[in-house]
């Protein structure tokens, strides 16, 4: 290795790690000295605004400072601050870059106005990709919603209701990454002569049948790797649904059951009304990380064999094509899709807390 050649890298890392001390050096003495200050004014403020019991010939009562000039709205100010500045920087800035790539060409240099939407809705590929992403977004929050909720409710003040959760709750703790490698094991072929190491070929082999590349034939394949989100995303359903029937009030359901309401009755005319702000939070939630699926379909297929969705074409178009005016197209529309599902989300929280 030529030092020479390497002194310069060596010399920018070392300038990124002065530059990170500094920065968070800095970052850690304003957290602590700035806070201290505004506590000290807030102390000095509320001292002079407290009542004087002195008569009222020594003199005119000190005067109240305004709900305006306390140093409360400094100090949130503050700590916003930094979090704005994040957002900008992670989020705004280049969701507006992106937008304006999305109406340039690939090379980034010349404006091609909506040719890149055009092309999106114009190419059967990118058609049945949008299709699959609808699918997707189906099935995935309905069933795993479904299944958490039906898991929730069965396992209420088991006996090993601890037990029974964490079996169900264990996948959220794998990466996508991690559950798409465990599940094309499982999914895994070989031809006839040879033992199967993937246990779905294994089964339907002892049931008598053929080995398959399940991950190669559609529309069976999708409908195999939606089955991989439903099994990391139940546990979060259960967990979070859980949590609400267990807030159900015990008078309410004290009340039921001396009226005489079977458990079916008590499912759907107590649990379900009770639970709905959870259960619309698990769909939301679901929903969206469901839209920018991306690690599973890479890991497991790379798209290839129809198994394509919005958030993976569009990294292909990117970085792998060098299309990076489809690709920002792309990740505009799956912006523009999200968006729905995050204003009704914000919109039932503000009625939550009017209620």
């Amino acid at each position: 290795m030529d030092f020479a050649d390497e002194a310069p890298k060596l010399l920018m890392l070392l300038y990124g790690l002065i530059a990170f001390a500094v920065v968070v050096g800095g970052l850690l003495v304003l957290l602590d000295v700035v806070p201290n200050w505004f506590a000290r004014r807030r102390e000095a403020a509320l001292v002079a605004a407290a009542p004087v019991d002195a008569p009222a010939a020594a003199g005119p009562r000190p005067r109240r400072r305004s709900v305006a000039n306390r140093p409360e709205g400094a100090l949130a100010l503050f700590f916003l601050l930094p979090t704005l500045l994040l957002l900008a920087i992670g989020l705004v800035v280049p969701a507006v870059r992106t937008t304006v790539l999305s109406f340039m060409d690939g090379n980034s240099d010349n404006w091609v106005g909506l040719a890149n939407y055009r092309w999106m809705f114009a190419q059967d590929e990118i058609l049945g990709i949008l299709t699959n992403t609808l699918i997707w977004v189906v099935l995935v929050p309905l069933v795993a919603t479904a299944i958490g909720l039906v898991y929730a409710v069965l396992v209420d003040r088991a006996r090993f209701e601890a037990v029974a959760k964490a079996l169900i709750f264990m996948p959220m703790a794998i990466s996508f990454v991690g559950a798409s490698i465990i599940w094309k094991f499982v999914y895994a072929y070989r031809s006839g002569e040879y033992d199967q190491i993937g246990l779905l070929n294994q089964v339907w082999v002892m049931v008598g049948g053929e080995p398959q590349q399940w991950l190669n034939n559609a529309p069976l394949n999708t409908l195999l790797l939606i089955v991989i989100m439903i099994w990391i995303q139940a546990g979060f359903a259960m967990v979070v649904l859980s949590a609400a029937i267990k807030a159900i009030p015990g008078d309410v359901v004290e009340a039921a059951r001396l009226d005489g309401v079977n458990p079916w009755q008590m499912f759907w005319q107590i649990t379900m009304p009770s639970i709905r702000p959870a259960l619309i939070v698990v769909v939301v939630t679901v929903s969206i990380a469901t839209l920018k699926v991306f690690d599973i379909v890479r890991t497991t297929t790379n798209g290839n064999f129809d198994t394509g969705v919005i958030a993976n074409e569009m990294y292909n178009q990117a970085f792998r094509f060098g299309q990076t005016g489809q690709g920002s197209a792309l990740a505009v529309f799956l912006f523009v899709l999200v968006i729905p599902i995050v204003i009704y989300q914000v919109r039932n929280l503000r009625k939550q807390r009017e209620v």
